[in-house]
C-alpha cells in the first residue's frame, strides 16, 4: 500500500494536480506550487495555500518552538517553550494580515525564512549540512523576552519522511519531516541562560506546503531524543486527513535512516487528553504507551481563520521493529502527540 517515491520531478503537473503520490527519505519533487490550478480565477489560488517552517528543539531542560507560516489570508509566526522542571509554559504569537512581511522560500533544501517586524525577528537559514534559527523577542512574556540562536545539523545523508498525498479531487498535502537533528547554540529566556549542546539536545523540522479542506482535523505524534547508548531515536506519526493508501508519514528514525511504517492507530480518549495514549501499527511493528505530563492548548478565532490543537508533552515507552527485525526498546523518550481541528 505504501509506494516510495525515487525519482526527481515537478510537485505539481500542468493541469495543478499532482504529478506523484507516495512517500521519500530525501525531498524529491520541486515545489511549483505556481501550477496549482483549482479556482477559475488564477489570483485567488494564494489565499487557499498553505506554507510553514515549523522548528522545534528538546534539550534537556526544556521544549523551544518557533513557526513562520503564510496560511493565504494571513501569515502567522510563533513562539512556545515549556520548562520541563516548573512545567511553566509561555506561547505568543502575531497574525499579520495578508502575510506581509513574510518570506518561506521555494524548497525545503535550502533559502531563507524570515519575518521581521518592531515586535519580533525570525529567521531561519537552511544550508549546506545545517539549518539555523535564530528568534528575537524582546518584549516575550511581558519584556522578560527570548532570543534563540541555534544550529541543528542535518548531514545530506541524513533521511527524513517526505509524503505526497491528494486531499479529495483538487487539493494536495506536500510535507517533510526531519527528525533528531544535533542541536547546538543558546536559548535566553528572562534570567535563564541555557547553552544547548549536540551531544543532548535534538531538533525538528516540520515543513508543510499544501492545499486543505476548509475543515479539516488530524493527529500528529513527534518525538526526538538519545537512547542511553547514544543512538538517536526519533518518531513520527499521522493520521487524520488525506488519502492516506499510497502513502502515510508513519515511520521510526534511527541514526538518520528511516524506517517505515505503514498505517498506525491513535488509541486516545479525545477531551480527556491527559489520560495515556497507545500507538500501535497492522504490522505488529510498534506498540507505544504515551503518558502525557503537560497539555498545551493553542486556539485562534479570526472569524475565517479558526483552530484548535490540544498538543499534549509527555514520555514514550515500549517497542518499536526496524526494517532488519531488531526490536529497539523504547523508555522515558520525550516527545508530543496531538490533536487539531481547524478551518482554514
Amino acid at each position: 500500500m505504501q509506494i516510495e517515491l525515487t525519482q526527481p520531478g515537478p510537485l505539481l503537473n500542468t493541469q495543478g494536480r499532482l504529478a506523484q503520490i507516495g512517500w521519500s527519505r530525501q525531498p524529491l519533487l520541486d515545489c511549483n506550487l505556481e501550477a496549482a490550478h483549482f479556482y477559475a480565477l488564477r489570483p485567488l489560488q494564494r489565499f487557499r495555500i498553505k506554507r510553514w517552517d515549523y522548528y522545534a528543539v528538546f534539550t534537556p531542560q526544556r521544549f523551544f518552538s518557533a513557526t513562520i507560516a503564510d496560511l493565504g489570508y494571513a501569515g502567522n509566526v510563533f513562539v512556545y517553550t515549556l520548562d520541563f522542571a516548573s512545567n511553566e509554559l509561555h506561547e505568543e504569537g502575531l497574525v499579520i494580515p495578508l502575510g506581509r512581511g513574510v518570506q518561506l522560500p521555494r524548497d525545503s533544501t535550502s533559502g531563507e525564512t524570515t519575518f521581521a517586524n518592531k515586535q519580533a525577528t525570525l529567521r531561519f537559514q537552511a544550508e549546506a549540512g545545517a539549518r539555523c534559527v535564530f528568534v528575537d523577542w524582546p518584549g516575550y512574556h511581558e519584556g522578560r523576552g527570548i532570543k534563540a540562536e541555534l544550529t541543528l545539523t542535518c548531514p545530506p545523508d541524513h533521511e527524513s519522511m517526505t509524503i505526497t498525498i491528494p486531499i479529495g479531487d483538487k487539493r494536495f498535502y506536500y510535507n517533510r519531516k526531519i527528525n533528531c537533528l544535533p542541536a547546538q547554540g543558546t536559548i535566553h529566556y528572562g534570567d535563564v541562560h541555557e547553552e544547548v549542546h549536540s551531544d543532548e539536545s535534538l531538533g525538528a523540522l516540520d515543513w508543510g506546503r499544501g492545499v486543505w479542506d476548509y475543515q479539516s482535523f488530524w493527529n500528529w505524534a513527534s518525538a526526538s531524543g538519545y537512547l542511553p547508548d547514544g543512538r538517536a531515536l526519533g518518531l513520527n506519526l499521522g493520521q487524520g486527513f488525506g488519502d492516506l493508501s499510497r502513502a502515510t508519514e508513519n515511520c521510526v528514525i534511527l541514526n538518520g535512516r528511516v524506517h517505515k511504517l505503514d498505517q498506525v492507530s491513535f488509541d486516545y480518549q479525545s477531551g480527556d487528553y491527559m489520560r495515556p495514549w497507545r500507538f500501535t501499527d497492522n504490522e505488529d511493528r510498534l506498540d507505544l504507551t504515551f503518558t502525557p505530563f503537560h497539555e498545551r492548548i493553542a486556539r485562534t478565532n479570526l472569524t475565517i481563520i479558526n483552530s484548535e490543537v490540544h498538543q499534549m508533552f509527555g514520555r514514550y515507552a515500549g517497542h518499536v521493529r526496524l526494517d532488519n527485525g531488531q526490536e529497539v526498546e523504547v523508555q522515558d523518550l520525550i516527545g508530543f502527540a496531538e490533536e487539531h481541528h481547524a478551518r482554514w
